[in-house]
């Protein structure tokens, strides 16, 4: 069901505001030393901004899936190997934060230099799906 204009504008604006959300709570859990559900949160930023992107081209509600990749992949944008390859490993930190037995190791993972190097990515990946929003 396409979406007329305002209700169009609307949900892309709330998809744009939660993408934000998440991207602050991503940096305030770096702050807290929280690496693992930051990254995890970092997911959720770029999962959501590529759902206002989605809204915003296809001119309806987004796929509740959250598999970065897939999203972008049903966009017009231009992906590149490295940034196919970021969406890969970004969806990665969904599934390793979320459940228990994969979550251990994934917190051993997640030093600060490795992530600040992912967030690092996640923002770049963020700044870029949002200058396509324009």
């Amino acid at each position: 069901m396409k979406l007329d204009k305002p209700d169009l504008e609307r949900l892309r604006d709330y998809w744009l505001s939660e993408a934000l959300d998440a991207l602050t709570v991503a940096n305030h859990l770096v702050e807290k030393k929280d690496y693992s559900y930051a990254l995890f949160f970092g997911h959720l930023a770029v999962e959501k901004i590529l759902k206002a992107l989605y809204v915003w081209q296809k001119g309806d509600h987004a796929p509740l899936i959250h598999n970065l990749l897939r999203l972008a992949l049903d966009l017009d944008v231009e992906l590149d190997e490295s940034k196919k390859e970021a969406l890969l490993t970004i969806t990665g930190f969904n599934i390793e934060a979320r459940y228990p037995d994969i979550k251990r190791s994934f917190r051993h993972k997640c030093t600060i230099e490795y992530t600040t190097k992912q967030m690092k990515i996640i923002k770049e990946i963020f700044e870029w799906l949002q200058s396509c929003l324009t």
